[in-house]
């Protein structure tokens, strides 16, 4: 039965690279230039070496890292009022939190197996910075620098949110659901993954990874999909029991905010932008008699 397992092993590793490979196509597709910023950008580019380049990029990638993380030192009233507001949304949906859990569960035998490998699969480190470095090397390669500042973009968001989420972990010490404990159960610094939940690392480190893809497209059907597959990982660590819906709704949250503060200092370090107009988004909680929903708006 043994020399079964390396085909199994072979095939979920496949359709994982196919993905990867799906997502990378399409962002080389969606880096059109004009012709006079291409010829500008790319005789500026050709006169610098691939280690130039990647010395300014990995200098971006930390700058960008240490910007998002002194943001909140520099918010004003608008900042504050949507701090506020998801953490009252997240507070709301604390108390649906055993609910949803339950139902969740009880829909993991009905999900197709391959879109619950794939939910499990992408939202791990390796398979992120497969992606993340295979899209940066791509445009460092090509000297193209809209791929080059995606790649960026997504390395520093990852990695931002990364570390943000581990130590938010072991500070806050929430039980997991498949521990057996409730939601109101905090035992902070337990060395236990089952005490690792809060907020879900898989839905941080695939959503940083969608909504930076998003930006790249102006078509909101094709960023509503981006959107719809950057959430599948973190809907199926609530299948697996693994995280609360507060989890992934909180690192939802903190992906959006961390790319957006990183995209803003990645404006100063290149010339090229993604999509010249701007751009907005706006995420909103909605409530009714029987329902709970979350709508964005671009």
């Amino acid at each position: 039965m043994d020399k079964y397992v390396p085909n199994r092993i072979f095939r979920k590793k496949g359709i994982m690279i196919s993905i990867l490979l799906f997502f990378l196509v399409g962002l080389v597709r969606s880096q059109g230039q004009s012709p006079v910023s291409a010829q500008t950008q790319n005789t500026y580019d050709t006169a610098q070496t691939n280690w130039q380049l990647f010395k300014y990029d990995m200098g971006s990638v930390f700058g960008g890292i240490g910007y998002s993380y002194t943001r909140p030192l520099h918010w004003k009233g608008k900042q504050w009022k949507t701090f506020g507001a998801t953490m009252a949304g997240t507070g709301i949906l604390y108390i649906f939190d055993e609910e949803t859990s339950e139902f969740s569960i009880n829909q993991k035998e009905g999900i197709p197996r391959f879109i619950r490998d794939y939910g499990t699969k992408f939202g791990s480190p390796q398979y992120n910075y497969m992606f993340t470095g295979g899209v940066y090397l791509t445009g460092l390669l090509t000297k193209n620098t809209k791929l080059r500042r995606t790649g960026v973009l997504l390395v520093a968001s990852a990695t931002s949110a990364g570390l943000l989420q581990q130590l938010t972990k072991s500070l806050v010490g929430r039980a997991r659901p498949v521990s057996g404990k409730t939601k109101d159960t905090f035992d902070p610094f337990n060395s236990s993954r089952d005490y690792h939940t809060f907020p879900s690392g898989h839905t941080m480190l695939a959503f940083t990874n969608a909504y930076a893809i998003a930006k790249q497209f102006r078509n909101p059907w094709v960023k509503a999909s981006i959107y719809t597959v950057g959430l599948v990982p973190g809907i199926s660590r609530l299948w697996d029991g693994e995280h609360w819906l507060t989890d992934v709704a909180l690192g939802v949250a903190i992906s959006i905010f961390t790319v957006e503060s990183i995209d803003r200092y990645l404006d100063g370090r290149y010339s090229e932008k993604y999509n010249e107009h701007e751009k907005k988004v706006s995420w909103n909680l909605n409530f009714a008699p029987g329902q709970l929903g979350v709508t964005a708006r671009f």
